[in-house]
């Protein structure tokens, strides 16, 4: 079979418990498109067998990176669809927002690369300049870095292994000044958690998770429920489908649980306090 350039997370993290097996049987390698995993992929390359200790995800921390979290309550779709660094579509732009996008990215780099979820943590990147990180066993830190541009990780997904010569921008460390971290608050992103606890339970509920935030982020951007409704119905769900959780699930059993989310959510919507949710 022909290599997959893999451009869209969702499919991972929804089907990842029957994708990883197909990949086995059939050797076909997935090159990660998505910026931070291509980072992760690049860094990767010539390492050795068991060289790898840990992930550092990078985040820009999104349109709310610096509201106070009391703050939140208050945010608005248009609010929401602030990026300060990229120039995405409404949905991922939200999810950022929320940093659910994180959170999925977190699965997702669970799926491409072994890496147990202790071993995956999330830094908050302002400059959105280093697009994440490997940490070796001997504690060295390799790092990927690079303009906001997705030009970059489609062009790797596609060439690799090889580097194709382009007339992008250099990126010049002098112009860019200054690169800082800080931890993501988890108190301000609960959509982090969320993720985490998703993909340890693993087997339909990342596809619950994903399903559910898909129908979440479409409710809020229709003006149907406020933005910290997001990660409460998101819950809900995840909480409702314990009972029905398929460890080693079929591809049906994959997509079911993708379209009970989605009617999971609005069940939940339906149940909640209409003074929580805005109009």
């Amino acid at each position: 079979g022909k290599d997959i350039a893999l451009a869209n997370k969702e499919t991972l993290i929804s089907g990842g418990p029957v994708i990883l097996p197909l990949l086995e049987e059939t050797g076909v390698k997935m090159i990660p498109a998505d910026s931070e995993h291509s980072a992760i992929f690049q860094c990767l390359q010539g390492l050795p067998p068991g060289g790898l200790r840990r992930v550092i995800l990078t985040a820009s921390g999104g349109a709310f990176r610096d509201w106070p979290v009391e703050k939140i309550k208050e945010a608005t779709v248009e609010d929401a669809l602030k990026h300060p660094n990229w120039s995405m579509g409404a949905k991922i732009t939200v999810d950022s927002a929320s940093m659910m996008n994180k959170g999925l990215e977190v699965i997702e780099a669970h799926y491409l690369f072994g890496v147990g979820y202790d071993d995956i943590v999330i830094n908050v990147h302002p400059q959105s300049i280093i697009h994440s990180m490997v940490e070796m066993q001997d504690t060295s830190v390799i790092a990927q870095l690079g303009w906001p541009d997705m030009r970059l990780p489609l062009l790797y997904s596609i060439a690799w292994p090889h580097r194709v010569s382009m007339p992008y921008e250099p990126l010049d460390l002098a112009k860019v000044g200054s690169l800082t971290f800080s931890e993501a608050d988890r108190v301000k992103y609960p959509c982090i958690d969320l993720a985490y606890a998703a993909g340890r339970t693993g087997g339909t509920m990342t596809a619950v998770l994903n399903g559910a935030n898909e129908r979440a982020n479409e409710l809020f951007r229709e003006g149907k429920m406020g933005f910290i409704d997001i990660p409460r119905v998101i819950e809900k769900a995840m909480e409702a489908h314990k009972a029905d959780l398929k460890d080693s699930p079929s591809l049906e059993d994959i997509v079911h649980a993708d379209e009970w989310s989605r009617d999971a959510v609005d069940a939940a919507l339906a149940g909640m306090d209409t003074s929580v949710h805005a109009a």
